[in-house]
């Protein structure tokens, strides 16, 4: 019999070639270190520290006791009463009609959404443009795929603004989709209307999609009138996925809950992938998602003053820190993205040295693309308390800078 304890390298031929070169997100790398430290004071994750709402918390409560089915799957693509309010909801916010069974997908959050059109869109060597910094899990799920993600490079300079006209040079014969994160995870950057127009007309110059990954537009402070959601434009609609995720601006992380508004033919294809997944997204975080949208989302202001005041915080103590850090000031969600001044050897040295030494937690910026090294992305939805111990221990460690 062989002992169960014995290891070998056997164990790599199990696993495929994709699987093998890809790691895991840093920024859950760092929280999971962050974990066997004790009282480290942790801005690694995008996780908000508000509780779900209580009148969604109550919904389901009285769901559950009132719903014979909410422990039993649902139809793949959702429940169709989510569905509709999901379609009142998109036209309500882009003025854009669509059909609740021909053009919505209710998913496991943004993260399955993304993941289920890579694997529908990408052949082994196909790419996708990602700007650059970009969200650190896309790169992973595209590498997953055999695919190849093409980096579209930021101007920091200008504030990390979309130089639209290199994109076309990026495009190739493999070119599947360009993603989009506005406000940007991890710069913050709210991109413009006209940028975000001209790559619309770029890529149905070019028959590719645009993903519209929406995690953070309710979170925009004095630049609400700045932002611009390219699924408002109707001649795009054949060529865009846009995904809104329930997880910052309802507090629903754990919940697991999205939606994705794609064209018909593409949500046959997805529901492919979806299905074979995980068969529906979990029914309870569904009747969560019903109670969300059936009800004003009130809670909304008073989320987005408080990570105002946070990010009036952060902002604060990183300029104590300016012989540390410089920093371009986010315009939405709920990140900073320093650049690294001092003295170092890269990003991910430094993140771990300064866990290690002063038990402050951060994300290394190489973890974002080519354009984050030296750099750290600091997550200020996090508790005050937090933000304030972080930046007195890294005070103490680096010494306070010359006002």
């Amino acid at each position: 019999m062989t002992n169960s304890t014995h290891t070998n390298d056997s164990s790599q031929n199990w696993v495929s070639g994709p699987v093998a070169e890809a790691q895991i997100s840093a920024i859950k790398q760092m929280a999971m270190l962050s974990a066997q430290i004790e009282g480290a004071a942790s801005l690694t994750w995008g996780v908000p520290s508000f509780r779900t709402p209580e009148i969604i918390r109550r919904g389901v409560q009285q769901q559950l006791d009132q719903d014979d089915a909410i422990g039993k799957y649902t139809l793949p693509d959702g429940l169709p009463e989510l569905r509709d309010l999901v379609v009142e909801t998109h036209a309500r916010e882009t003025g854009i009609t669509i059909d609740a069974n021909d053009n919505v997908l209710i998913t496991a959050g943004n993260m399955q959404g993304l993941s289920t059109l890579f694997r529908v869109t990408i052949s082994p060597g196909d790419e996708i443009i990602l700007t650059d910094p970009s969200f650190a899990s896309h790169f992973q799920q595209i590498k997953l795929c055999d695919g190849q993600a093409v980096s579209w490079p930021l101007d920091e300079q200008q504030g990390w603004a979309l130089d639209v006209e290199t994109l076309p040079s990026l495009i190739t014969e493999k070119t599947k989709a360009i993603v989009i994160v506005s406000p940007s995870n991890p710069t913050g950057k709210i991109f413009s209307e006209s940028e975000l127009i001209r790559v619309g007309e770029i890529a149905r110059q070019h028959n590719i999609l645009i993903l519209l990954d929406d995690p953070y537009s309710h979170f925009t402070y004095e630049n609400r009138d700045r932002y611009f959601n390219l699924a408002s434009i109707e001649s795009l609609r054949d060529n865009l996925v846009y995904l809104f995720t329930f997880s910052k601006a309802y507090a629903m992380s754990g919940w697991r809950l999205g939606y994705m508004i794609l064209p018909a033919a593409l949500k046959k294809q997805a529901l492919k992938v979806h299905d074979a997944d995980l068969i529906c997204t979990p029914h309870i975080s569904q009747s969560a998602g019903i109670v969300a949208l059936s009800n004003p989302p009130n809670h909304m202001a008073e989320f987005e003053q408080i990570l105002n005041q946070r990010r009036t915080l952060i902002c604060e103590r990183l300029d104590r820190l300016s012989h540390i850090f410089e920093y371009v000031k986010p315009e939405g969600a709920y990140y900073v993205f320093p650049r690294i001044v001092a003295e170092h050897d890269n990003a991910w040295d430094f993140s771990i040295n300064l866990l290690n030494k002063a038990k402050v937690t951060v994300t290394p910026g190489s973890a974002f693309g080519s354009r984050g090294e030296n750099h750290v992305r600091m997550a200020y939805c996090v508790p005050d308390e937090t933000i304030n111990l972080a930046f007195d221990r890294m005070e103490t460690f680096f010494g306070v800078g010359q006002a």
